[in-house]
């Protein structure tokens, strides 16, 4: 199949890489000139990848309409908060039969769509059913190493989404599919939210309890609001749900847990982002969620804390603290 990867940061050029080993042609779109210029010229991206040479035979570019025009299917893995204004700049080029598989995390900020909303609203004239979001507990540095590991590939028309599957299938990524593209979606951005509370106990010098504590509850926070929205409730025990949020918690992979972990040491976020190349997604997701919060009066509390750490300046301690006085529950109630 003909591919266009958009986006050259470590998840998008581990797919590329993927895609090529499993016989694709796959043209590479990058943003930055930097960037472009040094795969080009030495074959790596030390940055993002680094100690990984990239195959002579991925094409690399900086004119996105020559990369996306005529491809079957198009990968979108740049940063959440850019990929609806990237797409609808280049709509014209994009096949109606395009399918486009979407890799970024996140739930736009004030709109509150999905990245599969995103898009669709981008692109007001592509087929819903050619609309797919690959998420799961894959993180690029072991990707990129072929260690086992699996992925979801969620698309409201499913001959679509085994396309995708059938595409990214191999024997070290085992692929797959879902209808329920808003529990997948709600699933990996949510989870994102909780990876920074995960890093912010574990900066603190909390153990295994409380994390264990923090994954139940904050399950059941991300399955409780996707519910509410119209996800289904099984999906969130899946890949994008359950999966998702155990790799990203656990990880020292995770850019959301490592942002939470320096906030738990007592650094402030602004000086921990100057540090950083890459985006920690769960930092506008919590934005998102607070509106959603607002907006739905779902009880969200783990959620709401860390937005409050994260953009009122909060101290951990006491967010905690806050967490652990709240009035007696039973453990399963109100999800619906």
């Amino acid at each position: 199949m003909k591919i266009a990867v958009v986006g050259s940061g470590s998840w998008g050029m581990t797919l590329a890489m993927h895609l090529l080993k499993n016989g694709h042609d796959v043209d590479v779109w990058f943003y930055l000139e930097n960037d472009f210029n040094q795969a080009k010229e030495t074959r790596e991206l030390p940055d993002y990848l680094p100690g990984v040479t990239l195959p002579s035979e991925l094409r690399f570019t900086m004119d996105m309409d020559a990369c996306i025009r005529n491809k079957e299917i198009i990968l979108v893995a740049i940063p959440s908060h850019t990929v609806g204004m990237t797409l609808s700049k280049v709509s014209e080029s994009i096949a109606s039969d395009s399918i486009i598989v979407n890799v970024a995390k996140g739930i736009e900020n004030d709109s509150l769509r999905t990245m599969s909303q995103v898009i669709a609203h981008a692109l007001p004239d592509h087929p819903v059913g050619n609309i797919s979001t690959l998420y799961g507990p894959t993180h690029a540095e072991e990707v990129v190493q072929e260690m086992p590991s699996t992925i979801v590939a969620a698309c409201a028309d499913e001959a679509s989404g085994k396309i995708v599957q059938s595409a990214f299938m191999s024997d070290t990524l085992r692929v797959y599919t879902n209808v329920d593209i808003l529990g997948v979606e709600y699933g990996g951005s949510l989870k994102n939210v909780i990876a920074i509370a995960a890093g912010i106990l574990a900066g603190m010098g909390y153990g295994d309890n409380t994390l264990a504590a923090l994954l139940t509850r904050g399950l059941f926070e991300m399955t409780r609001l996707g519910v509410f929205l119209g996800a289904k409730e099984q999906t969130f025990a899946g890949l994008s749900g359950m999966g998702d949020l155990i790799v990203t918690c656990l990880s020292t992979h995770s850019r959301n847990r490592h942002v939470g972990f320096e906030l738990g040491k007592g650094r402030k976020l602004n000086e921990i982002l100057e540090e950083m190349k890459m985006v920690a997604e769960g930092i506008n997701t919590a934005r998102s969620v607070h509106q959603l919060i607002a907006k739905t009066g779902v009880e969200m509390p783990i959620s709401e804390q860390i937005f409050q750490v994260l953009f009122e300046g909060k101290d951990p301690a006491i967010a905690v603290e806050e967490l652990m006085g709240r009035a007696p529950r039973r453990e399963r109630h109100s999800l619906n």
